[in-house]
């Protein structure tokens, strides 16, 4: 597997500084390795034509005039397939044109508001968007604080009509010290962003399911779940030394839901130095709520790292960690790992870590199934957290729903001391470089995950553990840099094995070497644990890949993980 690695403590805390204020903040408001594969090209098969039929078909034709008399009907567009194309153009001209940056027109209290103000402003629910007349409701942000350049929202009836929506200012209740803002947001001043409300768990009331706010970024929830991990619209330059790009929401267009509708369709403007892109938005609130996302994105300028479907979450402290923090939790997290599942049908859980220097990987592959940060560990005593509630994070999945082609799933880990920063990110990012002038098209699926995926039949990791390699009381005890690593794979049907079965563990490394690899079979008869001291040659990362077999044949996921000898503190 082809490792990536970059260690630049300067660039992540800047990073870091620019990421909290885009995303950990607005959670809290909202709060209140290679991969061998091929692409899979299906070529569409053509029903065979009768001798009748293809006579028909081929027969010169007899009356010129009847065939020039022949009218052919106008292909009808839905109003959704109207409002795309307006959308679409408007992200093609802006590409086109210079970028110019968005004018910021709030007054000076609005935009200097501090949180606690922020906080005492609250949108007033018997005001929502379609209460009482469908399913869905929106509430609406206030503007101010760090949402200093509104989003402009227009509402669509089913004659593709449009309406802005004008700021009112009975929508909001302030409280508090908020009480002198009142009244101050000009009518045509946008908002904030927006959150929607759907009846999951009981007819008699509507649980928040989806948040736009700030940037790109976008939150989804289901029954039982609370908001931790985040998605985006398009990551730009991510990790890299000049800086990230943060592209915007600048419009929304949403199409008015009728009175027994399941499903939510709304568009988007994105807008940024380097892209421009027109977005369709399908929300459809379940089990596990699942957004259909449609793209079609421009290039501006070259673009040196386009990211796709970027996931954003946060990784403190866990299990397999060295790095020692003063909390009587003993894991604190929103994801615990990237999954990746693979052209060719592997599926790969690479754990995640909290580095020392920043740290940026990528798996390898050729249209990819899927990826996703999850949250796979859903067990209250994994945490103790009464008020953050990790155990109740769900993960998210992507699926790719058109040719993506080659590139690679990359994901960017940044060390933290705090939890209130979002210090993980993953993203698809195409092998073919995004040229100005370029347009391409991203259709994908995200659902929320309870823990682990339904579709991963094969045995799971369910623990890592990492620590230094020598035994109590040993004379010459080895360097701190020789590890311990236990990886713990689970599944259902490991009980129904013997302890005459024995699993073989297959492992490899990209540098250093390994020695006493075992594997046996732990007492709840439905974990195999896979256990081997790691000998780092120098201070080179390492990257691993283990897996078991029984009789020959793959029965786990893969484990993937890069250590390096200078994280031990």
């Amino acid at each position: 597997m082809r490792t990536q690695n970059s260690f630049n403590q300067q660039y992540s805390t800047t990073f870091l500084r620019q990421r909290n204020m885009l995303s950990r903040l607005a959670g809290l408001v909202c709060l209140l390795a290679s991969v061998g594969a091929s692409s899979q090209v299906q070529t569409p098969v053509q029903d065979s034509i009768n001798d009748k039929d293809e006579k028909a078909q081929l027969a010169p034709v007899q009356d010129k005039q009847a065939v020039e008399d022949v009218v052919v009907p106008a292909v009808v567009k839905t109003s959704e397939e109207r409002v795309f194309d307006l959308v679409s153009e408007q992200a093609k001209a802006l590409a086109a044109a210079p970028y110019a940056q968005p004018k910021q027109n709030l007054p000076a209290e609005l935009a200097d508001m501090t949180y606690q103000q922020y906080r005492a402003i609250r949108f007033n629910p018997e005001k929502a968007q379609w209460k009482d007349k469908a399913k869905f409701e929106m509430q609406l942000f206030h503007p101010g604080f760090l949402y200093r350049t509104p989003v402009e929202i227009k509402v669509v009836d089913d004659n593709s009509g449009t309406k802005n929506m004008l700021f009112e200012t009975d929508r909001f209740i302030y409280e508090k010290d908020a009480g002198p803002l009142k009244g101050l947001v000009p009518k045509d001043a946008g908002f904030a962003g927006f959150r929607i409300h759907y009846p999951l768990k009981t007819t008699d009331y509507k649980d928040e399911v989806a948040v736009f706010l700030g940037a790109s970024y976008f939150r989804l929830i289901g029954p039982g779940q609370i908001f931790g991990i985040s998605a985006r619209g398009l990551a730009v330059d991510t990790a890299e030394g000049s800086g990230e790009e943060f592209p915007s929401f600048t419009k929304f267009w949403m199409l008015e839901p009728k009175t027994d509708d399941s499903k939510l369709v709304f568009f988007a403007l994105l807008d940024s130095k380097s892209v421009t892109g027109a977005y369709r938005f399908e929300l459809v609130p379940g089990l596990n709520t699942v957004m259909h996302v449609q793209s079609a994105v421009f290039a501006r300028e070259d673009v040196k790292k386009l990211g796709v479907a970027p996931l954003t979450s946060m990784y403190l402290s866990g299990e397999n960690d060295t790095r020692i923090f003063d909390d009587f939790r003993p894991e604190v997290h929103d994801s615990d790992g990237l999954s990746m599942h693979t052209s060719s049908g592997e599926w790969i859980w690479r754990s995640l870590n909290n580095p020392k220097g920043l740290r940026v990987t990528s798996l390898q592959d050729n249209q990819p199934k899927g990826f996703g940060l999850l949250q796979r560990d859903q067990n209250f005593t994994s945490y103790q957290d009464t008020e953050a509630n990790y155990h109740a994070r769900p993960g998210m999945w992507i699926t790719p729903d058109n040719q993506w082609g080659k590139g690679r799933v990359e994901l960017v880990e940044i060390p933290t001391n705090s939890e209130t920063n979002d210090n993980i990110v993953s993203y698809w990012v195409p092998e073919k470089p995004f040229k100005k002038g370029e347009m391409r098209e991203f259709d994908y699926t995200v659902k929320t995950v309870n823990g682990a995926l339904n579709e991963d039949v094969t045995a799971r990791v369910s623990r890592v553990f990492n620590s230094w390699a020598a035994l109590p009381g040993q004379d010459n005890a080895p360097d701190k840099s020789e590890r311990q690593m236990v990886v713990d794979f689970s599944a259902d049907a490991f009980a129904h094995l013997g302890q005459s079965i024995r699993l073989k563990p297959h492992l490899t490394l990209s540098s250093g070497k390994f020695k006493d690899l075992e594997v046996m079979q732990l007492p709840d008869k439905t974990t195999w644990r896979a256990q081997f001291k790691l000998i780092p040659d120098n201070n080179e990362a390492i990257d691993m890949r283990l897996y078991l077999t029984l009789s020959g044949e793959q029965i786990s996921e893969v484990w993937n993980y890069v250590w390096n000898a200078n994280e031990v503190e």
